[in-house]
């Protein structure tokens, strides 16, 4: 956020209380998370409606959007209904995203071009931590 603006992308404190991710239709090796905002649904749910965090990655309307930005390789999986009053989601650094489920880590890093994209739309992305 720039000069103190608030990201386009950013969900406002109504959007939050209004809308909520998708929540994954099966827990199964299906699963994909967002490697920018780490969110958590199916491959086919990322193709049909992107991510709810993340619209600029255009997910739903490339589908080599969604194998870029997503990884099947992530660690745990938390459920946040309310992430502005939640010290877990705070914790995470998913405190500003919309109620969903996300994963507690990913290990892979957004691909360049696409972290460019983040920093075309004004958007933060933060690398994972390397062990």
């Amino acid at each position: 956020m720039a000069g103190g603006k608030r990201s386009e992308y950013m969900p406002s404190e109504d959007d939050r209380a209004s809308s909520f991710a998708q929540i994954p239709t099966s827990f199964g090796h299906e699963l994909r998370a967002c490697l920018r905002c780490r969110l958590v649904k199916t491959y086919d749910q990322f193709r049909e409606s992107g991510c709810e965090n993340c619209p600029f990655l255009d997910m739903d309307k490339e589908h080599d959007n969604v194998v870029n930005c997503t990884t099947p390789n992530f660690t745990g999986i938390i459920s946040v209904m309310d992430p502005t009053r939640s010290w877990a989601a705070r914790w995470l650094r998913i405190g500003r995203f919309i109620p969903g489920c996300y994963t507690l880590a990913v290990s892979e890093e957004l691909p360049e071009e696409y972290q460019a994209l983040c920093a075309d739309n004004n958007v933060h992305y933060v690398p994972p931590k390397r062990t």
